[in-house]
């Protein structure tokens, strides 16, 4: 039987799923982060209570602490508890939209309501495929708040890896810096973030299950690693970052981190970069002036 055909099932009494979840960044899971994420043209950073929280960090803030027995094969929860148990075996974080007010702190308390918005099916190129829409609130004790909207998406896996359409890379950017990318780096990431998915440290899983030729980069650490290189270079804190997936990245090559000013000004669009001039994250930073 098919996706396509399993997609019968009608998924929308997931809509408006609710669920709250309490957290924070302690200093030690700060230090974490940051030795993941930190390369030799980032900022120098403390980890102590109160330090103001970098862009995107509170991603690592609400773990999840799912009994083995309840991961699936790939590592993830297993599908049917606050994520409708859709009928594909790959799922992954295929981009967002992320609005700042205020920020947030080290040790800081944080609360995040998250509420699913849609569940949609669609027919692409390689087959059919769904996309659930998460709406997230993030609040904190000191009254910063992010609002956030987050796509994943939920596709078969292929017989063979078949790559998607190369995005070009940005012309006339203002930086292009090197990263480097390795296996240690991918599970500091995954250790910090409690990421189990397989695709990120396991790879035989990687190539022969899921038929990636290596190691994939996790998404959120590129969309980490690309609004840190946009606020180091324009000096300006985001109002709003949007941003999607639209190649892997592998971890044993080296990734780019680009940047282009917006010419009609108050943005720049960033993203992370392969050395065959094509992107793996496409982003856009904006800011109030």
């Amino acid at each position: 039987m098919s996706a396509a055909s399993l997609m019968e099932p009608d998924y929308t009494d997931w809509i408006g799923r609710t669920e709250t979840r309490e957290g924070g960044v302690t200093p030690n899971l700060a230090g974490m982060l940051n030795a993941a994420v930190s390369h030799d043209l980032s900022p120098e950073r403390g980890v102590r209570p109160g330090m103001e929280l970098p862009s995107l960090w509170h991603w690592v803030a609400f773990p999840e602490f799912v009994p083995m027995s309840d991961l699936g094969e790939d590592g993830h929860p297993a599908l049917g508890g606050f994520l409708p148990p859709l009928p594909f075996r790959r799922r992954m974080w295929a981009g967002g939209d992320v609005r700042f007010a205020g920020v947030f702190h080290v040790g800081e308390r944080l609360t995040k309501v998250s509420t699913i918005r849609a569940v949609t099916q669609k027919e692409g190129k390689t087959g059919p495929m769904a996309f659930v829409t998460v709406d997230h609130v993030t609040t904190g004790d000191q009254g910063g708040v992010i609002e956030e909207e987050q796509n994943i998406v939920y596709l078969d896996i292929p017989p063979v890896f078949r790559p998607p359409r190369q995005v070009p890379v940005p012309e006339r950017m203002a930086y292009d810096e090197r990263v480097p990318m390795n296996e240690v780096r991918l599970f500091r990431y995954s250790a910090a973030t409690y990421n189990a998915h397989r695709i990120h440290y396991d790879l035989p899983y990687a190539q022969q299950v899921e038929k990636y030729p290596a190691l994939v980069v996790h998404g959120p650490m590129q969309a980490t690693m690309a609004i840190e290189a946009a606020e180091r270079h324009t000096g300006k804190a985001p109002a709003r970052f949007t941003y999607r997936v639209v190649h892997p990245m592998f971890h044993d090559a080296d990734l780019r981190l680009v940047g282009a000013l917006d010419p009609a000004g108050g943005a720049i669009e960033v993203g992370t970069a392969t050395f065959e001039d094509y992107l793996g994250l496409q982003a856009r930073m904006e800011w109030t002036t």
